[in-house]
């Protein structure tokens, strides 16, 4: 499968931000990209650096204006595209949503992000309800789908749910960067964390992994902190953790990877981890800590 992802930096400027978009989807389109992954939130800036209850007017209902114009281009150009939106489900009830859009430009399937944080900058739960539709693939017409939105992706638990239901890509639109006060090194140590965890969620169920991560700076609007550098650095692995491509952490791209989906079948004969989980043991699993 060629797979198409788009790594860019956000402005406040929604319309800017979706016609960049727009012109990637082409680019990436007439160089034979089938799947298109996006970037999370990818509409305009990442608004959870502050509360602001004004902020809550950005989300949109789905199916929407932005499941409406993504539609659009899936269907013009022929290809599968992974988007991520504010969700407005209800008056007081919003989401953080991957939403799956068919080449035929039909919604695919949606899934509400599950594992939803709350740190300095990063004030997710002041906006978000965490997802209640579980974890499960969305079928297409490249395949099954798993997608997970960004704070999932330090999850194995997971990841496994979406391999143990017949996924054959697991996918993370993102939008995580460094924290300003950090020293470079911490700063690196947590870049490469990111990247290492997620290719272990390939490793242990098999899969490919797809993750794209935002971009640029982003000023924090209370004055409070210096903001958020994003750093890009998104990567496709194989399913042995191999990187097949991974982004500059400090520049916009636009790029296709060819990933062999076969290649999956054969490395889960030579590592049977499936077959060999001792399930009859895992029921702490279930509990929040074994004391």
């Amino acid at each position: 499968m060629k797979i198409g992802i788009i790594q860019q930096h956000n402005v406040a400027d929604c319309d800017d931000n979706c016609r960049r978009l727009a012109e990637g989807i082409a680019e990436l389109a007439g160089q034979g990209a089938e799947l298109i992954v996006l970037q999370e939130l990818h509409n305009g800036l990442y608004f959870c650096q502050t509360e602001n209850v004004d902020l809550f007017n950005q989300a949109e209902s789905i199916p929407g204006p932005s499941t409406r114009l993504f539609g659009e281009l899936a269907k013009q150009y022929g290809v599968v595209i992974v988007t991520s939106l504010f969700e407005r489900r209800a008056a007081g009830l919003y989401h953080n949503t991957a939403v799956v859009l068919e080449k035929d430009g039909s919604i695919a399937g949606i899934y509400r992000k599950m594992h939803i944080p709350d740190d300095p900058a990063y004030y997710e739960k002041f906006y978000f309800t965490p997802g209640d539709i579980g974890f499960h693939p969305i079928d297409t017409s490249v395949g099954r789908l798993g997608v997970l939105v960004c704070w999932d992706q330090w999850y194995p638990e997971a990841a496994r749910l979406m391999a143990l239901q017949g996924a054959e890509l697991l996918i993370y639109p993102t939008a995580i960067g460094y924290e300003s006060s950090d020293t470079p090194e911490e700063q690196e140590r947590q870049r490469e964390a990111w990247t290492t965890v997620q290719r272990g969620h390939a490793v242990a169920n098999g899969l490919p992994v797809v993750s794209v991560n935002r971009v640029g700076h982003e000023p924090d609007p209370s004055g409070q902190t210096r903001g958020i550098l994003f750093w890009g650095s998104s990567f496709v692995t194989g399913p042995q953790g191999e990187l097949l491509y991974r982004a500059p952490k400090d520049e916009e791209q636009r790029a296709i990877i060819e990933v062999d989906m076969n290649r999956a079948e054969q490395v889960r004969r030579w590592w049977p981890f499936l077959r060999d989980r001792r399930i009859e043991e895992y029921e702490g699993l279930t509990r929040r800590f074994m004391d």
